[in-house]
This record gives C-alpha cells, structure tokens and sequence, in this order.
C-alpha cells in the first residue's frame, strides 16, 4: 500500500470520526431538555446579608437532573423576575414559591415553568428563591453534624416564610416599577413553596398578598384565617401520599365558614407534584387561570 494511499484513507477516516462526532453531539443537541429560561432580572429580598444569615458562609449549589434542575443551600434570598409581554399586561404580579422539603428548590416545573405560564395571562411573574436547609455537599444530600452546621438552633422553615412575606412586602412598595397595582400581589406556591405562601397569608398585613394559591401544600389544617385573609386557590390530588389532601379540604372549609372566598380541587390522580400524568392535576394552571379571570385579577385597570 503507497504512502499516499495509506494518508488518504487515514484522512477519510479523521473525516468520518468528525462527522460522527458531529452527528452524535446534534443528536444529543436534539434531544436534551431544555434549559431554563432566564429572568429578565434577579431582585434581592433584602438590602444586605438576610437577618438570621449572617453566619451561613458557605455556596448555593446546584442539582437535580438537566430536565428538573434544584437549587440548593440558599443563603441569598432573591426574586427571579420573569415580565410579561407588555401588550398582553394586566397590572397583576405573583410570586411563585417552588417545593423541595425546604431542603431543595425544584426550580422548573414548580418554578420557571410556573412563570412563563403566568405570563402567558399577563402577569408579571417572581420565582422566589427562599432560603433553604443547609445540606453538606460532602455528605450528599445529608445534613452536617450540629458542631460544623451554621444553621444549628435555627428554624430554617420559620425563615423561610419571612423570605415570603419580605417578597410581597418588597413587590408591594415597588408596584410602579414593575407596571402593576399594589393590591394585585398574590402568591402560588408548591408543596413546601405552599407553607411559604401559607406563612404570608398568616402573617401580618404588610407581608400579606391579596390572593393566594397553595398547591399540595405542606402545614394545611383547619383553624381560622385571621382577620383581612385573602381568598385562596387549592389544587391537590386524592393519591398524593405525601401530604395528603385532607388539609386542603380542612382549610378550604375554614376560609368558607369564615366567608372568605375559596376555591378547592381535589383531583382524582396526579399524586404529589402533580407528577401523575393523564388526570385533571395536568390542567391546574388552567383552572387557576379561570378563578383569576373570575377574581377580576386579569382585567387589564381601566387607566
């Protein structure tokens, strides 16, 4: 075999080796999921350091799969800012508050997911990012001892909640800025993100939003709103083994006894997370856009 020969075929097989390579790393490109989309802007909860944070001194990180990413230790509350198309604005904001156990955010389809979504009806959507159970990435998904944890002693659900009332509180004082009325802030929240917003609709006024929608929440019972309670969606399923649904139904009838307006689906199938595929849970941001529109929260002011 000549030199030339023996080159050539060398060639054509490097050539083939990148096309394959090519092909492979499209198809690849083809089917991975898509990644999340970016928010217009990130907007700190507060001024400085969290209060209760000072001495959590170590990175968030991430996890999850590439489809169904997590965020983790957070120590840096903030607002994921998704606007809506301004020709399609309607003056309303909500927040939304994804699950995880408070150890973990599921920032797709409890999060940004949720957002663009909101969007579509013309509301300008936050994904909070709350703070979040410190786990040791040296430990996997485990927590450290009490002598290296910086979160020994503390309540880091109670935290956790006072990043949902300080959301409302921020979104209320800056209406203006982002084109919406300062009593339009409502709040959706999923699983744990639901005792977030939950936390909000108990607190005190200031960190209270005007509507909310706690979905498979986490803490649902059946004592009395307070005074001035805003009205509620609730969506669960009757197979979620998790939290149940027997607390959505003891809260919706606490807010009717009390007649503040609510509205409660208990879908047949859907377990928790909704992840269930196939039943009425697979439509719940449709049914929520329906009492939205009922509410009058989707009508654009007459201003």
């Amino acid at each position: 075999m000549s030199s030339t020969f023996r080159t050539t075929l060398t060639n054509r097989a490097a050539a083939a080796c990148r096309t394959f390579r090519f092909l492979t790393l499209a198809g690849l490109a083809i089917v991975a999921p898509a990644q999340l989309a970016l928010p217009a802007r990130e907007i700190p909860l507060y001024p400085g350091v969290a209060p209760g944070s000072e001495a959590w001194n170590y990175p968030e990180t991430t996890g999850g799969t590439a489809d169904r990413p997590q965020a983790m230790n957070i120590v840096r509350p903030v607002l994921l800012y998704y606007p809506a198309d301004k020709s399609k604005a309607v003056g309303t904001a909500m927040i939304v508050a994804p699950g995880g156990g408070y150890r973990t955010l599921m920032m797709s389809y409890e999060g940004v997911d949720v957002a663009k979504r909101l969007n579509q009806m013309g509301i300008e959507a936050f994904v909070l990012k709350y703070r979040t159970t410190f786990v040791d990435p040296a430990a996997g998904r485990g927590t450290a001892p009490s002598s290296t944890n910086p979160q020994t002693g503390q309540n880091v659900r109670e935290l956790a909640g006072a990043d949902g009332r300080q959301a409302v509180r921020l979104l209320r004082q800056r209406a203006a800025e982002f084109g919406v009325l300062p009593n339009r802030i409502g709040i959706i929240g999923y699983s744990a993100g639901g005792g977030v917003v939950m936390s909000a609709v108990l607190g005190p006024p200031d960190g209270r939003p005007d509507f909310a929608a706690p979905i498979y929440a986490a803490g649902l019972n059946s004592n009395p709103p307070p005074p001035g309670a805003p009205p509620l969606f609730l969506a669960v399923a009757a197979d979620d083994r998790t939290v149940g649904f027997q607390g959505s139904i003891d809260t919706f009838g606490a807010w009717v006894k009390a007649g503040v307006p609510a509205e409660l689906h208990v879908f047949q199938t859907g377990q928790h997370g909704f992840v269930k595929k196939g039943g009425g849970a697979d439509h719940h941001l449709d049914r929520l856009e329906e009492w939205l529109k009922v509410n009058g929260w989707l009508s654009k002011p007459s201003n």
